[in-house]
This record gives C-alpha cells, structure tokens and sequence, in this order.
C-alpha cells in the first residue's frame, strides 16, 4: 500500500484487514481498535473505536463473570462493533489511497484460499483452542468436512467474509452500519439468543480526541486515554525513570534489583485497574493522579528494595482478571504520518459466536468488565489494556510501538520501551528480551519457548528470595511490534512469538 502511494493509514488498515484472516482468532471487523496517530506537523490525535455495550444487555451480566480462567463465550458478551466506522474514519482524516483499494489483497486471500498460518496452525494443535472452535460454529470456516480442526498445509477459505469484505468495499462502512451486511449480522446474532439491534449499529460513534503525553527524560510519550491502558504503562515507566536506569543496571546483582523494581511498579499498576473506566461514564481525577508527581514520588518511596508485600500494600484489594487477545501493527510513511493500531475482538475467536450469513466472528468485549467494574451502561466502552503509544525524542527520533496478548501488553511494551530508552538495547534485543508477567494476582510468570525456560535462572531465584511469588501462565501470548526512525535510520521489527516480520522498502 505504502508503495502504491498509499499513507501509512491506508497500510494500517489493509494490514489490519489480512490480519483478520492470518490471525482471525485475535481481531476482525466484528471488533475495535484505538489508533495512536501523529501528523507531520507533530500534532497526536487518538481514534477510539473500541466496541460499546448495546442498548439492550443482560442487566445481571456480570454475575455470569467466571471466577476461574477460562474463555468466556456466548452472544450476551458482544459489544458493538466499531472496527470499520474507525477505519472509515481514519481514512477520510489520513488516507490517500480509495477506500476499495485497501480491501483488494484481503478479498481475493480470503476467497480463493491461504495456506493454513503457521502460527494459527501451532494454535489450533493446542488442545484448549481445539475444543474450543471444534465444539462451536467456528468449526464451518476452520475445520475440515470430518469436523476436525485444520491442521498444517490445509487451505483456509473465507468465502462467506469475501462476500462481505467486497460489499463494505464497493459501498463503504454504511455496508456494515446500514446496510445488507448489519442486517445480515444482527440476523445471525438474534439467531443466537443475542440482542444486538441495527440500532446499535447505525448510532456507533468513532472517538477522535488529543492524546495523553508524559515525558520520560528527553523523550515524549504519546497514548490513547482511558479507558485504554496507557495510563498504567505510562504510570509504570514514570515510576521506573525515578531509578535512572542505565546499562549498568542489567549487570550483577543489579539486574535482579532492576526487575524488582520493575514488577514493584508493575504490582501498583495493577492495584489502579479498576480505576481505568470510560470517562464519558466515570470521573477520571483518580487516573489523571497517575500522572501527578508527587504521586509518582509517593509511589516510588514504597518501593522497598529488599522486600515485596501482600497485596493490600498495593491497593489491589479486588484484583481483576486476566484477559488474552489482540493484534497490534506499527506504521510509518515517507511523509512522515506514523500510526500505531491496537485491534481485537478480545478472547481467542472473541466469543465463538459466528455469523454464518456474513462470515464475521463476533467479539466478546463485555467480558472486559469482569472484575474491573460493578455495572456497565449502555454506550459505555469496556476498560482495556490495549496501550498503542508513541515515542518522540528531543533530537526527532520516533518509536512506533504496542503490543497484543490482553492483560500482557502492559508487562511486555513497558519492558520493551525500558530496554530500548534506558537499557542500552538496540529494538530487535528490546522486543525479544524474555519476560515476567505480573498477573491480576500479582503472581510472577517467567516466559518459557516451547515449554522450556528461556528467562535469566538467577534474576529468577533472585527475585524468589525477596519474597515475589510464582504464577502459574502456560501461554505466553505477548507480542510486542514497533518501527522506529533515528538519526534517518529506520528500523522495524515484528516479534517472534507471533512468526510475523516486518516490511518496508
């Protein structure tokens, strides 16, 4: 798309749209994003186009949370889709390409067929993610005629999404919010047991507003307002800049120290989830102190360098539960517009709920409540974790960056931006360093490859002795993309755990 003349808007976007079907289990057109977007000119903008929660709803649905890890499926957890009344959005602000243009490669993967992705063919050989598309409707697009899942080298069809794709195309997101395919959906839906309306649909509005910015040393960092994430990330690294990080800190014993404080600030994050809320519903004051330094300062100060502590020390009497999905993609122009995207339709396959008549896969965004609210209202966006930021230095440097993997985002771009600000990697070191998740319990999940553990033993032991408990995350599903500009360099890279790379010319 950047090739043919297209902004990097238009290559977010098409990316976007072939990563519905290379990685359908994690976003689509049945879901949302927030698109972190900064102009030539410098100025950031955040489009917020997050699904919200319908009119009508289950008014006890958060007694339904489940209270042990598991998927949470079913129609009564579908938010509004906002996915391609954002994309048209943008597109009309950024875009240099025709609208139809951006859907072309997608239609004609999706119709005549891809081989099988290796990385959806890893996940389908995953028993939980087996039963889990065998046992619902997905199992007409992603199992075979014995009602087997697909396995390495079979070929993936999309027909009914190709139908779908080529009328939004030719006709515009109205396709979707007002026309034949929304009919065509919420048809299906109702079929289902839910009670999305066309209503719904026709009154969805895209969020545009500033964004939020923190500087850390020479560096600015710009990020998508509650009720995203962005707050807990940029609370995290306002705590770690108080440390002055540098890479003398990741030798010896000051490495484990390093951690420590990493998962301690972490630990606090995670103590103000339940305050990350829509602010068209909510009062922000309590996300805006995240900000404020003499919290920052306070914070910092109960950061003890020999000890953890329970969790009530952390103000995180209620802990919220842990969520995966998500797709993240990082673009940057030769005009200079760069986009940073964070999509999904949350859980693996969203909520099972297929639109057999449409061939969209519905979102299950409702269940981003859970544990992180007592009620919900209708038109209100769920809390996310979903963080796609951008960084700028005092000598025009640019960091493009977010990541995908639910409740591991935070851990996973926070730990990529210390590695790459203040610990002396270079983006490819940064984004591939092993991780430690610090879970809703504030539990410590070493990241293993192919069940063996890849992070440093000694930090590991290390941070057992000063009291951090151990989780007990099987999947590690975080995945970290970015593409930075420094000194008329450009440097892009796509994380590994996902088998993506990165492009450009």
């Amino acid at each position: 798309m950047l090739q043919d003349g297209g902004s990097a808007v238009d290559g977010a976007i098409a990316a976007l749209l072939c990563t519905s079907i290379i990685n359908p289990q994690s976003m689509g057109i049945g879901g949302g994003s927030i698109f972190t977007i900064r102009d030539k000119t410098g100025k950031v903008k955040v489009f917020n186009f997050r699904e919200t929660v319908p009119k009508s709803f289950k008014r006890n649905l958060l007694d339904e949370c489940p209270t042990t890890p598991r998927m949470t499926t079913g129609t009564q957890w579908i938010g509004v889709p906002g996915e391609l009344r954002g994309y048209e959005a943008v597109h009309r602000q950024y875009g240099k390409l025709k609208w139809a243009q951006l859907f072309e490669p997608t239609i004609k993967m999706a119709r005549e067929g891809i081989t099988l992705p290796p990385y959806l063919a890893h996940l389908l050989n995953i028993s939980i993610a087996r039963n889990h598309v065998e046992s619902s409707p997905l199992c007409e697009v992603f199992c075979n005629k014995n009602k087997k899942v697909l396995t390495k080298g079979d070929t993936l069809k999309f027909t009914k999404l190709a139908e779908s794709l080529e009328m939004i195309a030719a006709k515009g997101a109205d396709a979707f919010y007002n026309g034949t395919v929304g009919e065509n959906l919420i048809k299906d839906i109702k079929a289902a047991g839910g009670t999305l309306e066309m209503e719904d649909l026709n009154s969805f509005k895209v969020q545009v507003l500033d964004a939020w910015t923190v500087p850390l040393g020479d560096t600015k960092m710009h990020f998508a307002p509650p009720p995203a994430g962005g707050p807990l990330l940029a609370f995290i690294l306002k705590l770690l800049e108080g440390f002055s990080l540098n890479p003398n800190s990741f030798k010896g014993e000051e490495k484990i120290q390093t951690y420590h404080r990493f998962i301690e600030a972490a630990k606090f994050a995670n103590g103000q989830k339940r305050n990350i809320r829509d602010p068209d519903f909510h009062d922000t004051k309590s996300v805006e102190l995240l900000m404020d330094p003499s919290f920052i300062n306070r914070i910092r100060d109960m950061i003890s360098s020999d000890t953890t502590h329970n969790n009530s020390y952390y103000f995180n009497t209620k802990p919220s539960s842990d969520h995966f999905g998500t797709t993240h993609v990082a673009v940057l122009d030769e005009d200079g517009l760069a986009v940073s995207a964070t999509s999904t339709i949350n859980h693996l396959f969203g909520g099972t709920v297929y639109s057999s008549s449409t061939g969209i896969i519905l979102n299950n965004e409702l269940s981003d409540f859970c544990r992180r609210a007592d009620s919900l209202t209708a038109g209100e966006q769920p809390p996310s974790s979903m963080t796609p930021v951008i960084l700028e230095s005092k000598s025009g440097g640019l960091l493009v960056i977010g990541g995908s993997g639910g409740s591991m985002i935070t851990t996973a771009v926070a730990l990529s931006i210390m590695n790459r600000l203040w610990l002396g990697m270079n983006l490819t070191e940064a984004i591939a360093a092993p991780i430690v998740f610090v879970d809703s319990q504030n539990n410590l999940n070493f990241e293993k490859f192919e069940n063996k553990e890849i992070f440093d033993q000694t930090v590991k032991k290390g941070l057992i002795r000063l009291g951090h408990k151990l989780g007990k995350s099987q999947f590690f599903l975080n995945v970290v993309n970015a593409v930075e500009k420094e000194n008329g360099c450009i440097a892009a890279v796509s994380d590994r755990r996902k088998m993506g790379e990165a492009a450009g010319y």
